[in-house]
């Protein structure tokens, strides 16, 4: 049994409650379901372990956010989606416990039904489930909701939708969807698909209109809205779900606001003049040094550090294989060889944080020092042909001496460099073929620490005949030109989580080398790649799905897409001492599902 699943069920059983789930093969309803191995909770729990049951209801809470909104539409791709909508407004079949890997409970569905090998899925919808304005949520709205996401919807929809072979209303209150291709994770992403009024969708075009106030059968409704300027969401009074013990302690606040400010560095005053209630800080060393203003001083604003135990992810400068410049690996590890993180870490952040390694590092998920052994050996194999140096025999970052010229690895660097053909002509310009090596790093305005590092870094690449343009440009346009790949670097940040899917076709498939709007912004196509989520999808156990994981973070790795930065080991928020959440806080730490989900307002603020 999992470390984390044991941890689980004693959980359950210090809220009073005992386990009823069973290892047996199951084709019948159940409350839940999970990934792997069984839910933590049983059926019947009071309250997800991480919410306070008593938590008062009222108040309001106040968020900063970098940039504009221009949609109210957040499940396309088109336009910049306000914050909140799909987090609160709408909801899913499904529910997800960010104490668990991945496991989902019983949300819009009172029950969810499959076969052993996930072939298909079925959910019965409760008979209480509403939409905001009163209308039942039918059976009609979800096959709706889902064919039209998975159709004219956001790219992140449409890959699972293209495995479903049917949906179809098997009873009153139920539905089932058949899949294509066997895909254990397909079952639960089902249960995640927002769910939306019909009705209200009626003679609109669903993937261009951004303007309409969405009705959802959430636990808030949208309230005022000053397009690109701020908008508010108010607690429904009459939300149908608010008894379910999945809710119970959560949505607490009567309003939760989003003013949006020009940059990040607005937004941190902002929130230091009191303008907005919670900040979370991502850099150590300005947590250190930055939170000495007269509110914390007097105890007004607290600072809390939220452990968290989730992959680091990947953060740092993205190179764009679609320009050729950076289609070699050789030329990808020179630009990884000429960062010096040691110097630059220790510059802008205090040296106070841990360099991320591998793609889902700060994990069991994450790939190990050295050669790869036994299954994780046994699925690269057959791609050995195809994979960059180190993928299989081992791969790791150069590390400097922390000082600033980083000789060392600026050697290598060059002789990378030459390897691929470039060499310095009597101009100091780095040529080949005659063409310098050219190319555009675009940042978004506000990201101060983000072009501290990069011009750090410039200075550095002036050494080897480098001379590259920094164009930094406002969040919309920042968008535009990422979601088009219209850059040659930029400024990349994937959060990746426990239980990683099909999410990461997304992320790394080949379709995302010429379709827009997908994560794959580094313009990878490594059929490896491919196989290694499948392998993740179809995996019947924990040992085989961590096998495949590992397997996929050496492919991406090797693959010297990023510049990689540093990660947090606990998440820090600082925020008004009215606010206050449970002492037992979630796995995932401070994602979303934590802040400001079971977080409550408390006037005394004792």
């Amino acid at each position: 049994m999992r470390a984390s699943m044991f941890f689980h069920g004693v959980a359950a059983l210090a809220l009073g409650l005992a386990p009823v789930f069973t290892g047996r093969a199951w084709a019948e309803p159940q409350p839940a379901i999970a990934m792997y191995g069984e839910p933590a909770l049983p059926a019947g729990f009071t309250h997800l372990p991480y919410a306070d049951p008593d938590a008062p209801k009222g108040g309001e809470i106040r968020f900063g956010v970098s940039g504009m909104f221009d949609s109210l539409n957040p499940w396309i791709l088109n336009g910049r989606p306000a914050e909140g909508i799909s987090r609160y407004v709408t909801e899913s079949l499904m529910g997800r416990s960010m104490d668990e890997p991945f496991t989902l409970y019983g949300l819009l569905a009172e029950s969810v039904e499959t076969d052993d090998a996930r072939s298909w899925v079925e959910f019965t919808l409760r008979p209480d489930a509403k939409f905001s304005d009163g209308n039942p949520v039918t059976v009609e709205d979800v096959i709706w909701s889902y064919e039209t996401l998975g159709t004219q919807g956001h790219p992140r929809y449409q890959n699972a939708w293209s495995k479903v072979a049917k949906i179809e209303q098997t009873g009153p209150r139920k539905l089932r969807i058949t899949f294509k291709v066997p895909d254990r994770e397909l079952a639960l992403i089902m249960g995640m698909r927002p769910v939306l009024e019909k009705a209200q969708w009626a003679d609109k075009d669903f993937a261009s209109t951004t303007d309409i106030v969405p009705i959802g059968s959430g636990p808030y409704t949208v309230g005022r809205v000053d397009p690109g300027k701020f908008i508010e969401l108010k607690r429904n009074p009459d939300y149908w779900g608010r008894d379910l013990g999945f809710n119970k302690g959560r949505n607490n606040f009567d309003v939760i606001r989003y003013d949006f400010f020009g940059d990040g560095g607005v937004v941190f005053e902002a929130f230091k003049g009191g303008e907005t209630d919670s900040y979370t800080e991502w850099n150590a060393a300005d947590w250190g040094r930055n939170y000495d203003f007269p509110a914390v001083q007097s105890g007004e604003v607290v600072k809390s550090e939220i452990p968290n135990g989730r992959p680091s992810g990947i953060k740092g400068l993205v190179m764009n294989t679609r320009n050729p410049i950076f289609a070699d690996w050789r030329v990808r590890q020179a630009m990884i060889d000429a960062f010096n993180f040691e110097f630059i870490n220790t510059t802008i952040n205090g040296g106070a944080e841990p360099r991320i390694t591998s793609y889902f590092s700060n994990s069991e998920l994450g790939m190990k020092p050295g050669p790869a052994e036994g299954k994780v050996k046994a699925l690269l194999e057959p791609f050995a042909s195809q994979l960059p140096p180190g993928t299989i025999d081992g791969y790791a970052l150069p590390q400097s001496d922390g000082g600033v010229r980083n000789r060392k690895n600026m050697r290598a660097a060059t002789k990378l460099l030459e390897d691929a053909g470039w060499q310095v002509d009597s101009d100091g310009v780095l040529k080949k073929n005659g063409q310098p090596f050219s190319f555009e790093i675009v940042l978004q305005q506000g990201a101060a620490e983000t072009q501290s590092i990069v011009d750090i870094y410039v200075e550095a690449l002036k050494k080897l005949g480098i001379f590259p343009k920094v164009t930094v440009i406002d969040d919309a346009q920042y968008s535009q030109r990422t979601n088009a790949y219209d850059f040659d670097m930029a400024w990349y940040w994937r959060a990746l989580s426990l239980s990683p899917g099909n999410e990461q076709m997304l992320y790394w498939g080949a379709k995302g080398v010429t379709e827009p709007g997908s994560r794959n912004w580094m313009g990878m196509n490594s059929p490896a790649a491919e196989a290694m989520i499948q392998a993740m999808l179809n995996a019947r156990s924990h040992e085989d799905f961590v096998a495949a994981t590992r397997a996929l973070d050496r492919i991406l790795t090797s693959g010297r897409y990023v510049i990689p930065m540093w990660y947090p080991p606990v998440d820090r928020i600082a925020h008004i001492k009215q606010l206050r959440f449970p002492e037992k806080t979630p796995l995932y730490g401070a994602w979303p599902g934590f802040q400001p989900d079971v977080w409550w307002y408390d006037e005394a603020g004792k």
